[in-house]
């Protein structure tokens, strides 16, 4: 078996019996890369140069802070590196790249992680099948005609192929979980704040959470450990007592408590999909959780709520992207009116000109009590639907998506049911709380079945502990595509 195919936890126990060394594995990476990469187009920046010299330091015993330390971690590319670009994947910020790191890029430098390289997106973030990409869509390492999901598809996709055991990605509605499910890999979710969002290039300010993807939910834990913790230079970071993640991987669920919403699994869910989270609920009932059908009852609302606040936000956002400071400009304007429409007009995507028209409007004078106020007051009652159930069940648990990847090209040109694929996973941005994907099953075309875990705020060992038993009485998490 080749380094690349192991877990992030099996290459820190080879490393640390000295049998391998970070250099091999770095090498065994590159090597990947090298070989898959034009087939799926996952990375959209990556220097091998820069691996190896991360390495020397961390060889050389300067960085050696966890168990995780040498082992290279890939990012997406709306976290500032500055030392590769940060385009967002979008033709508007060109060749930028930051004077600065984002926060768990700085983590990362620090634990002695090499940053193997930024990772493919759907431009700006927005978008749920990377086909948004200014460069080239990912291709699903299970089906090459499949999407990937998004809009952190290239993230799902590096460590669904081997490029990478472990990699960040950003989840504003569901960006995570999606294209783990899409993938076959584990993506969580943290709660809102868990982990600074200092450096990420801002989608929605209220819903962006960064999170990991990782091949199975130990190395999810340890990410965690890596890249949660107060930051002073976020607002929204949450001054909350570091945790051990990994002490909540405990092989019981004897006792827990489960809520299934009713809402989640009614019309407009493909039938494996249902089929494999019903089946996964009687693997746990056997192994002594509880769980009930419970209801949801706003479910159908967090849709129009989730894309007008994101919208609105996203309008403000992508503001300062005018051609005067950095990254693209327009060639041909007449006066500084025309370089704002042409650089704007030309350097934005035709799915993220959507939203800022649509947030653009919900902000604007005469509408703004109609629709964005609205959607907030939608956005406090979703919220105390959780809450009230959160009295009760320890963990909500579901489908992460209604179907399975579907094909590259199938659905681009019909916005409105793209948008209907995040029914499941928006509610969890909105209410601000965790959410883990983890693989439960298959469909007749060989292709991931995704189930989601939910949690209170702050309750992530919940969501481990369950998603750990889950994994350690199943097989699933270890399949693997063949590329």
């Amino acid at each position: 078996m080749e380094l690349y195919e192991l877990t992030a936890h099996e290459l820190a126990d080879l490393k640390k019996e000295n049998k391998v060394s970070s250099s091999e594995i770095a090498y065994s990476f590159l090597k990947r890369i090298r070989a898959v990469n034009a087939k799926i187009n996952v990375f959209v920046d990556y220097d091998e140069n820069k691996v190896l010299e991360d390495l020397k330091d961390i060889e050389g015993g300067k960085k050696e802070e966890s168990i995780l330390s040498g082992i290279p971690i890939a990012v997406k590319d709306n976290m500032c590196t500055k030392r590769y670009k940060t385009t967002c994947c979008s033709k508007i910020l060109g060749d930028f790249v930051p004077p600065y790191n984002a926060t768990v890029v700085e983590k990362l430098n620090e634990n002695g992680n090499p940053i193997l390289g930024k990772l493919n997106m759907d431009e700006f973030a927005m978008g749920s099948s990377n086909e948004n990409s200014y460069f080239k869509e990912t291709k699903n390492p299970w089906n090459l005609e499949r999407v990937t999901g998004g809009s952190s598809g290239g993230s799902a996709a590096s460590v669904s192929s081997g490029c990478s055991v472990i990699s960040l990605g950003s989840d504003t509605g569901g960006s995570i979980r999606q294209p783990a499910a899409f993938c076959g890999v584990v993506g969580l979710k943290p709660t809102y704040g868990l982990v600074s969002r200092y450096g990420l290039v801002a989608f929605a300010s209220s819903l962006d959470q960064i999170g990991p993807l990782t091949k199975d939910v130990t190395d999810s834990a340890l990410a965690l450990n890596i890249i949660s913790g107060y930051d002073k230079k976020d607002s929204t970071s949450l001054k909350h007592k570091k945790q051990d993640y990994t002490k909540a991987l405990v092989n019981d669920v004897k006792g827990i408590k489960i809520g299934v919403p009713k809402e989640y699994l009614s019309d407009g869910i493909n039938n494996e999909v249902k089929k494999a989270v019903l089946d996964s609920l009687e693997l746990l009932k056997s192994l002594g959780a509880e769980w009930d059908e419970i209801s949801i009852p706003l479910t159908e609302y967090a849709i129009p709520a989730y894309y007008l606040i994101s919208s609105a936000e996203a309008s403000s956002n992508l503001a300062r992207y005018d051609g005067v400071k950095y990254g693209y400009r327009a060639d041909d304007y007449d006066d500084l009116l025309d370089l704002y429409k042409k650089t704007r007009s030309e350097g934005f995507g035709a799915e993220v000109k959507r939203r800022i028209m649509l947030g653009t409007y919900a902000l604007s004078s005469g509408y703004y009590d109609a629709y964005y106020k609205k959607a907030l007051q939608v956005r406090t009652l979703i919220k105390k639907d959780f809450d009230l159930a959160f009295e009760k069940y320890d963990v909500i648990l579901g489908p992460t998506t209604p179907t399975t990847a579907y094909k590259i090209g199938e659905k681009i040109d019909n916005p409105l049911e793209m948008y209907l694929g995040d029914i499941y996973t928006v509610s969890v941005n909105i209410a601000g709380l965790p959410g883990m994907s983890i693989p439960c099953g298959f469909d007749n075309n060989k292709l991931p079945i995704g189930m989601q875990l939910i949690s209170k705020p702050l309750a992530e060992d919940k969501i481990f502990r369950v998603a750990y038993t889950f994994e350690q009485n199943t097989e699933f998490h270890k399949e693997r595509p063949k590329l």
